[in-house]
């Protein structure tokens, strides 16, 4: 079913794009951060369950279902995206030199492998689902000189995920990270 006739997303969304550079403990990724602002259908009994249908239904596991972290950290062997089901929070992306984001129930960010990303502040209702393409499994890295080196080694490694996560092959992800 096209994208636009999914009654678990809103008509199609152009994402935000936002580049954030090594600051030497963060690597992050020549690859652009995407925020989809209001993408998924919330407004229903069950959110979580929407986000991960549609991650799922476009390739997207290893799913799981909490907060962002409160502590800078980055994944330096696969890409991850995060869709907020309920609440709100303003989540810092790009390290301690990066960009703070207020992100809404709706949302999706799709973080390339080695962004740094951690929670700032949270309302007691905010979930994200969380998930990665196929690949390695994801694993927490922390900023450090030792980390950041393996990083810059893992990080070219990653492949391309072959779907955006929640508008399939033809999304604005393929786009922007070709």
């Amino acid at each position: 079913m096209p994208a636009a006739a999914r009654s678990d997303l809103h008509d199609p969304v152009e994402p935000l794009a936002f580049v954030f550079h090594d600051d030497g403990l963060v690597p992050n990724n020549p690859l652009p951060l995407l925020i989809y602002r209001s993408a998924v259908v919330v407004d229903n009994p069950h959110p979580e369950k929407t986000i991960e249908g549609l991650f799922g239904a476009n390739g997207w596991g290893q799913m799981w279902r909490d907060g962002v972290y409160d502590y800078l950290h980055y994944h330096s062997t696969v890409h991850e995206a995060l869709g907020v089901a309920h609440g709100k929070a303003r989540v810092r992306f790009g390290g301690d030199k990066g960009r703070e984001f207020e992100l809404f129930a709706g949302d999706v960010v799709i973080l390339p492998a080695g962004t740094g990303h951690q929670c700032i502040w949270a309302d007691d209702d905010f979930v994200v689902i969380g998930a990665y393409p196929p690949g390695p499994k994801m694993e927490i890295t922390l900023p450090t000189p030792d980390n950041h080196a393996a990083a810059l080694e893992s990080i070219p490694k990653v492949e391309n995920p072959t779907t955006d996560p929640i508008y399939g092959e033809d999304g604005p992800l393929i786009r922007h990270w070709s």
